[in-house]
């Protein structure tokens, strides 16, 4: 499998993203469903946004390896908040710590919802290649 990200704005080394991302000679491609943070009970997190962030990177992380896949093939990497001034201002130190532990360049789209799942406030989804 290749990857090479495409990002042709100067702005965008700035970012913990790149605006494209292409694939050639690709084994087989997972797609993840959102991830959030869910105990292995099914218990939604009351936790606090950082925290629950956490978890719901170990989840997409058990999800990714469970079904054969690394972190380093993720193309794709969605989150969804009920906050995104919470999400700056609490959790990107979190969010850049994940994407260096694999070296992940993704396309990435961020969006602030009204609500999630119970009292869950961070979701992440994902599309890994091979």
């Amino acid at each position: 499998m290749e990857k090479r990200s495409v990002d042709p704005w100067k702005w965008g080394e700035y970012t913990n993203s790149v605006q494209a991302v292409e694939v050639k000679n690709v084994e087989s491609t997972l797609y993840c469903s959102g991830q959030v943070a869910i105990d292995v009970n099914g218990q939604p997190s009351t936790a606090d946004m950082r925290t629950q962030l956490l978890l719901t990177i170990n989840n997409l992380e058990e999800l990714i390896k469970s079904a054969g896949y690394d972190c380093a093939g993720i193309v794709r990497l969605n989150v969804y908040t009920t906050s995104v001034q919470d999400f700056f201002s609490t959790c990107t130190d979190v969010y850049q710590e994940f994407l260096q532990k694999y070296g992940i360049k993704q396309a990435t789209t961020l969006l602030e919802v009204k609500g999630l799942f119970a009292t869950l406030t961070v979701e992440l989804e994902a599309t890994v290649v091979r």
